[in-house]
């Protein structure tokens, strides 16, 4: 009989449902393949707010956390917004608790991390109602609106469409979008310890994704 395997705990906050949706698909992939190392537990939640969810979590010994959340355009709400974010992760580690909080921003939004799991998607977008068309060409479908991708179902069909390697391929892609911004001079600017880029594409998720998959020994 075969060794049960151990279980790793990952705890994320995130902005939207698409988010959650994906990390949930993402952990019964893990689960599902036999040459994972680990079973993987991922501890989710929908939450704008990093520090409402760090003061809500019970944990005594270091956690790490990482946000998923978006950089929407320079406008100065949307700025704004994007620095609320990473306020309160700073502040959830100064709270008390053993938790390190970790960025996983995208910009314009986590769409672009779904995107390349099919294909590049090296253009700058002047709005994220924009990303529609590079959705339905990536995954061959035909959807309206961004509105109509994120529902559930239309969401989770996309999903279905993918693999493991898929997601490795995203990784691939999304270090290749941040090489070319550091090849192209773009400022790597820096808050409250976090950095990240203004200009889009450019994105932070992968992180997280490539740090798990490692662990388990699928990278």
């Amino acid at each position: 009989m075969a060794n049960k395997k151990t279980t790793k705990k990952y705890y994320f906050s995130v902005e939207g449902e698409t988010e959650y949706w994906y990390l949930k698909w993402l952990q019964d992939l893990i689960n599902a393949n036999e040459e994972s190392r680990y079973k993987v537990s991922f501890e989710c939640t929908v939450n704008k707010n990093p520090y409402k969810y760090a003061k809500k979590l019970n944990v005594l010994n270091k956690t790490e956390i990482y946000h998923f959340f978006d950089y929407e355009g320079d406008e100065e709400m949307y700025v704004q917004r994007f620095k609320d974010a990473m306020d309160n992760m700073k502040k959830a580690q100064n709270a008390g608790k053993q938790i390190t909080y970790k960025s996983g921003y995208s910009n314009l939004t986590f769409d672009l991390w779904v995107i390349l799991h099919m294909t590049n998607c090296n253009g700058a977008y002047a709005h994220r109602k924009n990303y529609i068309t590079a959705i339905n060409r990536a995954f061959g479908e035909s959807f309206e609106s961004m509105d109509e991708f994120k529902e559930e179902d239309k969401f989770k069909c996309c999903l279905k469409k993918l693999e493991l390697s898929n997601v490795i391929d995203a990784i691939e892609r999304a270090k290749t979008i941040m090489k070319r911004n550091q090849d192209n001079g773009y400022k790597l600017l820096e808050y409250k310890g976090y950095k990240y880029y203004k200009e889009n594409p450019a994105l932070a998720v992968w992180e997280a994704i490539e740090k798990i998959l490692k662990e388990c020994e699928l990278v």
